[in-house]
């Protein structure tokens, strides 16, 4: 009776991983990013987060059967948790960050764009006062520099997880945001927007997370 059920479950698993679909991505970030599925990892930017302005587009595939949920850890360059960038330089400043996804299916049909849809919650606010980025010699956690930073919440990028209490996505223009490098190597769809959290410059770290049904 074991075996019986243990090839039952084996044949429904299969059916499950041939029904999944393939999907082709892509992804433009200011400045990285990591996208989940699942929970489960299928790309990360290729270029380090350590790297000054590491502006670039990446292209990727994955498969997945729906419903699934789609995790994005979207991070700016900062060079500690000031928030700042540049820091002890004439350019000493807050950076800003932003990032636009584009989601095709098998047939080439665009099947998720990011949006104000999405559901995105900052866990890396700095500097907390914006004055941070004109002080002679900035201080993490000091004076105007605090910062506000929390953990990853367990199982955010997982279909069990309740985001009722998240925010939505706060979209921006390209204008706000002035993306480059590698933004133009892609044929955006027009309903693909640029997303971040509330701060293009405060809003360090941001989880955004969406369910593709």
């Amino acid at each position: 009776m074991r075996t019986a059920l243990y090839t039952l479950a084996s044949l429904c698993l299969s059916a499950g991983a041939v029904q999944a679909d393939t999907y082709s991505a892509e992804v433009w970030a200011d400045n990285w990013f990591e996208m989940r599925i699942n929970g489960a990892q299928v790309a990360e930017d290729s270029v380090p987060i350590t790297t000054e302005r590491s502006f670039n587009a990446e292209r990727f595939t994955f498969d997945a059967e729906p419903p699934f949920v789609i995790g994005l850890v979207a991070k700016d360059f900062k060079q500690n948790d000031t928030g700042l960038e540049y820091i002890g330089t004439p350019r000493q400043q807050m950076g800003d960050g932003g990032i636009i996804v584009q989601i095709k299916d098998a047939a080439g049909q665009t099947a998720v764009v990011s949006d104000a849809a999405w559901q995105c919650l900052v866990i890396h606010t700095a500097p907390l006062d914006k004055t941070c980025e004109a002080e002679k010699d900035p201080v993490a956690g000091a004076g105007v520099c605090a910062f506000d930073i929390s953990p990853e919440p367990e199982g955010w990028d997982t279909a069990g997880f309740d985001a009722s209490d998240w925010p939505q996505a706060h979209v921006y223009t390209e204008a706000e945001v002035s993306p480059k490098m590698g933004y133009d190597e892609i044929d955006w769809a027009d309903t693909a927007e640029l997303i971040w959290g509330p701060d293009l410059e405060q809003s360090n770290t941001v989880l955004c997370r969406l369910m593709v049904e």
